[in-house]
């Protein structure tokens, strides 16, 4: 194998450094600023990109965004990969932001989701922008802010100011492995998408002594529920099947009345071919299947802007001359071309891969636990990712 482009020291002490961080989506400031000023000492092009959503969250957000550009004609690649975290959780066995080293393992909030492909993206620009001072084409580098949250804010706007147009391929170091639960390599060639709805049923209200002369929103709702629960959803030949997952149910009235108000919502995961106008119709579906009574309203989640309401499927073609370079890239780097998986969730990826039109790639290291306690990701994993990304931009721009 080729000599590796990525000092695994500096990677594992800047992971390190960024999970002591505490950035939580909505609170990454301090985290950002850390990722400008690593780039800067570098002589790396950096800044921040700054955002707002005023209409629901009320949150002024930051990015930061590079470019190192060639000197000829060339793709333009896209780097993404977001510094948030969820909320620390209970039950760890060690503080969250302190990272702790055993063996190949490095634990802490983070460390697997995802703030190693952020490492890896930031290492593998450094050793490019080192090795190569004439290359065609350009990289486009984004650390983005609340992937983690109900939006994805960050990559929103990326796509909203442009910062992704004419942008050929992207990768998004996201663990793909250690989300399949797969051995190391695993590339991801898509996602599932998803969107959120809630049902709203009108009943009838009457005195809980006579609860046949009233019509129970809550039984009617209910009923629906395990009627659509039964539903058949579409199969994709690479996505699989959607999912229907009940999150929420409330639901009464006057009191010591039948019910006359309830409503439930959903979390649809979806695959191609179900869209919002798909879910809807699939809900009086199941209604006429299941004889509701009840007036039914489906309403989809409130959103910053028409565009961020909900998560598109998408993926990626094999014979696709991206997939083929990255697969060589990985092969190189690991000694497999790595296992095809296709993502069971959403993320930024999802928004590039629609919205952004971009042939995205998630391609990331191996570990458990992430979203919970005891998070950790394999240390050689984040090494070899950023080695692939390093090997995939060569063999792109480097001619």
């Amino acid at each position: 194998m080729m000599q590796s482009a990525i000092d695994k020291e500096k990677l594992e002490k800047l992971l390190s450094e960024l999970i002591s961080i505490y950035s939580p989506y909505l609170k990454e400031e301090n985290a950002m600023e850390y990722v400008l000023k690593w780039f800067n000492d570098r002589d790396i092009p950096a800044h921040y990109h700054r955002y707002s959503e005023d209409r629901i969250l009320k949150y002024n957000g930051i990015n930061v965004v590079g470019r190192l550009t060639g000197d000829r004609e060339g793709p333009r690649i896209l780097l993404n990969g977001h510094v948030d975290t969820v909320e620390k959780t209970q039950d760890w066995a060690t503080d969250p932001t302190e990272p702790v080293r055993d063996g190949d393992k490095l634990y802490g909030l983070g460390a697997l989701d995802m703030k190693s492909g952020v490492a890896a993206i930031m290492m593998a620009v450094e050793a490019f922008k080192k090795n190569h001072q004439s290359f065609a084409g350009e990289i486009v580098y984004t650390i983005v802010s609340d992937e983690e949250g109900p939006y994805g804010l960050g990559t929103d706007a990326l796509i909203l100011d442009g910062i992704t147009d004419n942008v050929d391929a992207a990768i998004v170091p996201e663990p793909s492995s250690g989300f399949v639960g797969k051995p190391f390599p695993v590339l991801c060639l898509g996602a599932r998408g998803g969107w959120n709805y809630s049902v709203f049923l009108k009943g009838k209200a009457a005195h809980a002594a006579n609860p046949k002369k009233g019509l129970s929103a809550i039984v009617e709702a209910s009923r629906l529920i395990m009627e659509l629960k039964q539903t058949e959803t579409l199969k994709d030949d690479k996505l699989g099947h959607g999912d229907v997952c009940i999150i929420g149910m409330n639901g009464g009235g006057a009191a010591c009345s039948v019910a006359e108000k309830a409503v439930f919502t959903v979390f649809r995961h979806v695959v191609r071919g179900e869209s919002r106008e798909y879910l809807v119709q699939e809900v009086m579906d199941a209604a006429k299947r299941a004889g509701i009574q009840a007036e039914i309203q489906v309403k989809f989640r409130d959103s910053p802007h028409s565009l961020n309401g909900g998560f598109d499927p998408y993926i990626v073609e094999e014979d696709n001359p991206f997939t083929i370079k990255l697969r060589e890239s990985i092969d190189e780097v690991t000694g497999s071309p790595g296992e095809i998986e296709y993502f069971s969730s959403i993320g930024d990826f999802n928004y590039l891969g629609t919205r952004a039109g971009i042939p995205t790639f998630v391609f990331g290291p191996s570990g458990e636990n992430y979203h919970t306690a005891d998070e950790y990701v394999n240390l050689s994993s984040v090494v070899q990712t950023a080695e692939v990304i390093y090997r995939f931009l060569e063999k792109n721009l480097v001619k």
